[in-house]
């Protein structure tokens, strides 16, 4: 237990260069909270020294981290998460009669006083900073929890299902539920385990033998687990209650959504839900509020394309396309862009569906059909708020394409995306919707189309010579020198769950209209002739972009011929 000491922490503080102004204002905001947070905020004293200094203070041990293995997991079994959080402990491990103690706040001898007494040994406090205690809360609770699969297992013993919707109630976070109904324990531990494991959807899609349970990661569907099909009506109820959909309607299709923490991550889920053969099929897409933008030099640009975007940026009238399939990270890419030109000096607005992330200084519309804000709608009244830039999350019609181009025409830049496949189709694409060809050559100034490769596993990949590279599959071999070494997908490991590949990374193709790209658009020339004029001029592909991340070990040529094979080039 902590040792019982006279000084002030306040002479420690002031000691430690906090004004007594600063002092006073950190106590008023912590009350009686942590102090460390408030410290860092209003007086920049990191909780680090904070927790330091309540460490020497007390005669205590520190250490400014704690690893996993430090965190024994059957310790948890006697504690829930919210309690740890709440009195800011974790016990560590247990040894001779000691038990070791994680805290960010030691003069609280409460909550050490009620593990003695719930392991029935003494208590070794050792002081960690708080953000530091947080995180390992997490995860430890994280390890300790029973994921989906193991449920599974032990739905197969129970009775049939009689869930009502009255039973069932919201979580705000996942793993402080301490509900026992099976039903809304597999639900919980089915989006736990995807938020932990990067999933960016959830599919439930129920068959004659049962329902499959599939993630989609790093781009690609794979199936998790299988549950017994007598669960299935129950499992969607669970689920149309937490996103507020009508449990009664299962003839038609919902939408919905979800507010929710899992695996430390904020997150929205849209539900949706379509009637099959065998029942209703539900997809969840994990959207995290709580994750941090990337920035124009965080996209994988090509150093040319990077300048190029730049200059871009610095127009003050046009429209910038951003083109690919579904999930290509076409809004990530505009979002970068905003983030470059977001400034007091500038009036930005968005209009979405949905907000994906929140954009601070940048005003966000939301679109929302059931009162007819639609993008047309909501692109006129934009307008009228005297904006410098504009972003369509997408142009789907050809009366938000004619509104588009004219706002890019009357000064304003505009960014919006488009279904398309490549750069140069985007260009046909407009005309097809009806839009004049002088329409789009005089406001389209840009087109950049993308695609998503997923990124070699660091710890696996293997590196490979010519022979093996794969380049020669594309047609490239002559790209590579004789002693050059790629890297290709190995055989798999616990980081990549055994895939060979961890994250994604974009490709690009930039295409900035010239006069000549222009001349041919007001002439009604197709796609492949621009393509073809664009490939002459130099421009490089998204199969050359993708070859460039190949030769720096980003990414497998196998990779690249299974994502830009209907390229060709």
């Amino acid at each position: 237990m902590p040792r019982n000491i006279t000084e002030p922490l306040d002479n420690l503080l002031l000691r430690a260069g906090v004004s007594r102004e600063h002092i006073a204002e950190a106590r008023a905001s912590a009350g009686d909270g942590d102090l460390g947070p408030e410290l860092e905020r209003v007086a920049g004293f990191p909780q680090l020294r904070w927790a330091a200094l309540l460490a020497e203070r007390c005669g205590l041990l520190f250490s400014p981290d704690l690893g996993e293995d430090r965190v024994d997991p059957r310790l948890l079994a006697e504690l829930s998460i919210a309690w740890c959080r709440n009195n800011r402990v974790l016990p560590l491990n247990k040894d001779s009669g000691t038990l070791t103690v994680a805290t960010s706040n030691p003069m609280n001898a409460g909550p050490l006083q009620d593990l003695a007494a719930v392991y029935d040994v003494d208590v070794s406090p050792l002081v960690v900073p708080g953000t530091v205690l947080s995180e390992s809360i997490v995860r430890a609770f994280d390890r300790a929890s029973t994921l989906a699969a193991d449920l599974v297992d032990h739905l197969g013993e129970q009775p049939a299902f009689e869930v009502e919707a009255s039973d069932l109630s919201d979580v705000p976070d996942l793993i402080e539920t301490e509900d026992e109904a099976p039903i809304i324990r597999l639900v919980n531990a089915v989006i736990y385990q995807a938020a932990r494991d990067g999933a960016s959807d959830i599919h439930l899609e129920p068959f004659e033998a049962g329902v499959s349970v599939r993630y989609r990661i790093d781009g690609l569907l794979a199936e998790v687990t299988r549950v017994p099909r007598r669960a299935h009506p129950a499992l969607v109820s669970r689920i149309k209650v937490m996103a507020s959909l009508d449990i009664a309607e299962k003839r038609l299709p919902q939408d919905g959504g979800i507010r929710t923490r899992a695996a430390g991550r904020d997150l929205d889920l849209r539900v949706s839900t379509v009637p099959t053969a065998f029942g209703e099929r539900v997809v969840l897409r994990l959207l995290d509020r709580g994750s941090a933008l990337m920035g124009l030099s965080e996209l994988e640009l090509s150093p040319g394309n990077l300048v190029t975007l730049k200059a871009l940026l610095t127009r003050s009238n046009g429209i910038v396309l951003a083109t690919g399939p579904t999930g290509s990270g076409k809004t990530t890419t505009l979002y970068a862009a905003l983030s470059e030109m977001n400034s007091e000096e500038r009036n930005i607005i968005t209009i979405e569906d949905p907000v994906e992330y929140q954009l601070p200084g940048i005003g966000q519309i939301q679109v929302n059909p059931k009162i007819d804000l639609d993008f047309a709608s909501g692109l006129r009244s934009t307008l009228r708020q005297d904006p410098d830039v504009i972003m369509v999350g997408e142009i789907r019609d050809a009366e938000t394409a004619r509104t588009a181009m004219q706002a890019a025409m009357t000064g304003h830049l505009v960014f919006s995306t488009l279904h398309t496949n490549d750069a140069c189709s985007a260009i046909t694409r407009l005309i097809d919707m009806d839009i004049e060809p002088y329409l789009v050559s005089s406001a389209v100034i840009a087109v950049m189309s993308q695609r998503l490769l997923r990124r070699l596993c660091a710890e696996c990949s293997q590196p490979v010579g010519p022979a093996r590279s794969g380049l020669a599959e594309l047609g490239l071999g002559y790209m590579m020198g004789d002693n050059e070494q790629l890297r290709i997908a190995g055989a798999g490991c616990e980081s990549c769950r055994g895939t060979g590949y961890r994250g994604r990374l974009a490709i690009h193709e930039l295409v900035v209209m010239t006069d000549e790209l222009r001349g041919m658009t007001m002439t009604g020339s197709d796609a492949a002739s621009l393509r073809r004029h664009v490939s002459e001029q130099g421009v490089p592909s998204l199969r050359d972009d993708a070859v460039i991340k190949v030769r720096r070990g980003l990414t497998s040529s196998a990779e690249v011929l299974r994502v830009t094979a209907e390229d060709g080039g």
